[in-house]
């Protein structure tokens, strides 16, 4: 669901690595905080969030400030794993590529509530799809940027050579596109349908050099206790965790769920739609987060799991899941 949403949040780091780049061009980076309203003093908190609306915002400034189309690029040449909170570091930790994408797919929240991102297997390959769930359309910068450090993370990770397959860009070229092509390697197509990136199978099924699977669980657990901090006080995640709980009995009607917060049904949506979602669109992304959770990472036969949804029928499930990915949910945990 895509809204404007003003509460949609990320780690203060994505602006402390924005703050490098733009010092890089030997600009005042606090002037430009101040002009977004954020407070100089506490964008690098670690554990601080800061609004996208203003991150947006910060973004535009930025590009214009510094006369560079290509500044996202230059964005990740900053990142680091720790960047990244405990996510980072658990990526980094991971036995393969591919299992570090699939940790930073299932905890991607931690850095940005905005962003969806999304893999398929393709023939071949796997292909990763990055959108936004805000109504208005990202800076081209901002995106540039969360493209190109994530392929600056899986080089850090894994080595300088790992490249893409292929890139797309919803956004126009550029007068620097010369530099895409040099920083990814790789095709990059612009004004394209998604936001993605291609990748050879042999790829992301590389063995990460740094792999330690005790240092990745750990690690799990600190982005696991960040993110139950996080939603503590946000409606939108109680509201989640009731839901959770009630899926194995059927679908929890709205009214028991307003019971169980302690709020009126009315109260219930109103907050709901300030935080800009619904009960029933939070049913259907709750009910598919936990059934790509199941399927990639436990045994449980598919009958469970529709089961644990809240599925009275094995090929309610199925349908379901095909809407969410485009496949059968066999069909997903034979790719994984």
């Amino acid at each position: 669901m895509k809204s404007d949403a003003a509460e949609h949040h990320a780690l203060a780091s994505v602006a402390t690595l924005l703050a490098h780049t733009i010092q890089s061009y030997g600009l005042d980076f606090r002037l430009l905080l101040r002009q977004v309203g954020i407070d100089p003093d506490h964008y690098s908190d670690p554990d601080e969030r800061l609004p996208i609306v203003k991150l947006q915002q910060l973004w535009s400034l930025a590009t214009e400030a510094s006369g560079d189309p290509c500044i996202g690029l230059q964005y990740a040449y900053y990142i680091q794993p720790a960047s990244l909170h405990g996510m980072g570091l658990a990526w980094a930790s991971s036995d393969t590529l591919l299992d570090g994408v699939k940790r930073l797919i299932r905890y991607q929240s931690i850095v940005s509530t905005a962003l969806d991102i999304t893999l398929s297997e393709t023939s071949g390959g796997y292909q990763l799809d990055f959108e936004s769930k805000a109504a208005r359309a990202p800076v081209a910068a901002s995106i540039d940027a969360t493209l190109a450090a994530f392929i600056r993370m899986c080089r850090i990770t894994t080595g300088p050579s790992i490249n893409p397959r292929a890139v797309t860009l919803r956004h126009s070229a550029p007068s620097c596109q010369e530099r895409f092509l040099k920083f990814f390697a790789a095709p990059v197509e612009f004004q394209a349908e998604a936001d993605s990136i291609l990748f050879d199978k042999h790829t992301l099924e590389s063995k990460i050099p740094s792999a330690h699977p005790e240092l990745a669980r750990v690690n799990d657990g600190l982005v696991y206790n960040y993110l139950k901090r996080l939603y503590k006080n946000d409606l939108t995640g109680r509201v989640r965790k009731q839901i959770v709980e009630h899926l194995p009995n059927g679908i929890p009607k709205q009214k028991l769920i307003a019971h169980k917060l302690n709020l009126s049904l009315r109260n219930l949506q109103r907050k709901l739609k300030g935080e800009g979602t619904t009960f029933k669109c939070l049913i259907d992304e709750t009910r598919k987060e936990l059934a790509i959770e199941y399927l990639t990472t436990s045994n449980k036969p598919l009958i469970e799991i529709g089961y644990l949804l809240g599925f009275t029928e094995s090929s309610n499930f199925s349908r379901a899941f095909r809407r969410w990915t485009g496949k059968s949910p066999q069909q997903y945990r034979n790719n994984i």
